[in-house]
């Protein structure tokens, strides 16, 4: 039994075509399922056209963000599996009965998957170089926080356990980094995670991500979740780079013989031998704060 939860705002000309698919996939998997819209307070006719669809209709008064869409809908929601796509057509729906198949196959096992990802593929999903580079720092980030391969960072076509996201959405994002605080929940809480390519294509409509304001925020997240659950890995790569920048200054300096490139490589060693003590600091705290909770 499956919950998909489609999240909508302003999408009045994707909607129809978008739900009769993901309707028509979901009927392949032959298992019972339910679709709930989240309209985050859309302001074009977007409301309207899903409650003719026969669907599960959730709205918000006002826009809220991406990531408060999910979880109303993942609250709603009456079973424990959940997929989540988006509605703009982005996500090829003809992926969902493969996705649903591996993962309930996982659940075969003793264990099984925690989350399962679709991992986009292909040209739409590079985009424009700057979101390319973008992205490709983003996911340096988050690969050196969790010690772990992530192909994906933020893909929005994922299914996971309803039980098992429950003591993590208090500190989810609530906005388009939803998915990235998601896997980095996952990651560093010891979850199993696994990536499925899916192809990715171009929206219908005008997308709602501003690239710098939307990366940025997103990296406000990943360094609010690196210092909540792992700090000494951010103050480990804050201390490898001032240390990277001192052996550059001592080079110049040796190179040069001027004493600015000595007093920048004073100033850099000194920088980076703070970070890694706060780092250390950091650490204790939060070990002491699990102990307490522990107790």
């Amino acid at each position: 039994m499956i919950s998909i939860i489609l999240p909508c705002y302003n999408e009045e000309n994707a909607v129809f075509d978008c739900i009769n698919q993901i309707k028509l996939e979901a009927q392949k998997t032959q298992k019972e399922f339910e679709i709930i819209v989240v309209d985050d307070g859309s302001t074009d006719n977007s409301l309207s056209k899903i409650k003719e669809c026969d669907v599960n209709v959730l709205s918000h008064p006002h826009n809220l963000g991406y990531g408060s869409a999910l979880k109303s809908g993942i609250a709603a929601a009456k079973y424990d599996t959940i997929l989540i796509s988006d509605i703009d057509g982005s996500y090829p729906s003809k992926h969902i009965p493969e996705l649903i198949k591996i993962y309930f196959d996982s659940k075969q096992n003793s264990i099984g998957l925690d989350m399962l990802v679709g991992a986009r593929q292909g040209k739409v999903y590079d985009g424009s170089p700057l979101k390319f580079i973008f992205r490709k720092f983003l996911k340096f980030l988050v690969e050196w926080t969790t010690g772990r391969k992530i192909i994906d960072t933020n893909s929005g076509m994922r299914i996971f356990s309803k039980k098992t996201i429950g003591s993590f959405l208090p500190r989810l994002c609530n906005t388009f980094s939803f998915t990235t605080s998601l896997t980095l929940a996952y990651m560093l809480n010891g979850k199993f995670v696994k990536y499925e390519p899916i192809e990715y294509h171009v929206r219908t409509g005008k997308s709602h991500v501003k690239i710098l304001r939307d990366s940025l925020r997103t990296l406000q997240y990943i360094v609010e979740a690196i210092i909540y659950y792992n700090p000494l890995k951010l103050f480990l790569l804050v201390f490898l780079i001032f240390i990277l920048l001192s052996i550059f200054f001592l080079i110049l300096f040796f190179l040069n013989d001027k004493f600015i490139f000595l007093a920048l490589f004073s100033l850099s060693t000194v920088i980076s031998f703070i970070s890694i003590f706060f780092g250390f600091l950091m650490d204790l705290v939060k070990q002491k704060i699990n102990q307490s909770r522990d107790k």
